[in-house]
């Protein structure tokens, strides 16, 4: 079933008033008209049952006929800090990372970042990364629609000591044969609970990132005894605070 998501302001009665672009999908794309039934989501958990009453070529309504909230969600709220990658890697991250359940992603500069963002063009792609994560979000079920920033390093820092968690992706922890940070967070984790994930550009971090980062709280770990590429680290910790906190809690409660 075809899922959109629509603002808030939207449900305010079991009337909905569909966009235009919805509308042009819908008719245009899917050649259907009244009586479709669809899934419209708020972007705050909630899912509605619809049926289209009207569609006309630039508008349309629907009523809901049901609601409840979603259960594709994270149990705990996960943010991605990712270090600007060269080419379009950011834009893979992005949509994985919506599929996997991310719920913010944060991109900047780190010390050893090759790609840089100018300062005038950097709104023009955040806005393309975001419609890249609604189209994920609809795709794979999500309830949500992550949110998608472009901030400095110094913003990121300041960022830290609002979380109840802070993973670093430190490669050099790989070498010394660290392995046992990321998974003792992962059994700590509770509902609820909010999670930053920060992840590196090609190159790595520079030590002094790491430095300030750890003194604020965070916790430089190995994903693993190899080393990860900067576009596979943030799918690799995402996947497994999904089965931590999703499929092993159920297989253990079931």
């Amino acid at each position: 079933m075809q899922r959109y998501f629509l603002t808030k302001e939207a449900f305010k009665g079991e009337t909905v008033t569909l966009p235009s672009d919805v509308v042009h999908h819908i008719g245009t794309v899917l050649r259907q008209g009244p009586g479709y039934e669809m899934v419209l989501l708020d972007g705050t958990g909630v899912e509605y049952a619809c049926v289209v009453t009207s569609l006309e070529k630039k508008s349309g309504e629907a009523k809901v006929m049901s609601s409840r909230q979603a259960t594709t969600e994270l149990p705990i709220e996960v943010t991605l800090a990712y270090a600007l990658p060269k080419g379009d890697k950011v834009e893979l991250v992005a949509q994985k990372a919506t599929e996997l359940g991310v719920h913010h992603l944060l991109l900047f500069e780190s010390t050893r970042s090759v790609a840089k963002w100018d300062g005038k063009k950097a709104p023009k792609k955040v806005e393309r990364i975001q419609k890249i994560m609604q189209e994920a979000a609809e795709q794979s079920y999500r309830a949500v629609v992550p949110t998608c920033t472009y901030i400095s390093p110094k913003e990121l820092q300041q960022k830290i000591d609002g979380y109840d968690a802070v993973v670093i992706a430190y490669e050099e922890s790989a070498k010394e044969g660290e392995q046992s940070a990321f998974a003792q967070l992962l059994t700590q984790l509770k509902p609820k609970q909010r999670v930053l994930v920060i992840t590196g550009p090609e190159g790595g971090f520079d030590v002094n990132e790491i430095n300030q980062w750890t003194q604020a709280g965070a916790t430089a770990c190995a994903f693993g005894p190899r080393i990860l590429r900067s576009e596979t680290a943030p799918l690799y910790a995402l996947s497994a605070i999904s089965f931590a906190l999703e499929l092993n809690r159920s297989y253990e409660n079931g």
